[in-house]
């Protein structure tokens, strides 16, 4: 794995645990939801809601871009 790679990883699991902690708080306050249904109410809507990150390589070198639902372009990173 390359140094970009380990970035966007680094990026996507970040985002998404940051995301999925806020969700399951939010779902277990406001929510009726318990027991197994509360943590895959909050997987579910981390991974849709949160941004994808990628290292692609092009002929300029190695890139990081990242894609996310609200943005209808994909941006580079760095």
């Amino acid at each position: 794995m390359s140094k970009l790679q380990v970035r966007a990883f680094l990026y996507q699991l970040g985002t998404f645990a940051s995301l999925f902690i806020l969700s399951r708080y939010l779902i277990h306050q406001y929510a009726g939801l318990t027991g197994f249904w509360e943590p895959f109410a909050a997987f579910v809507i981390a991974t849709f809601v949160g941004p994808k990150f990628q290292a692609v390589k092009t002929k300029d070198g190695e890139k990081l871009f990242m894609k996310w639902v609200f943005s209808k372009n994909i941006k580079e990173i760095g």
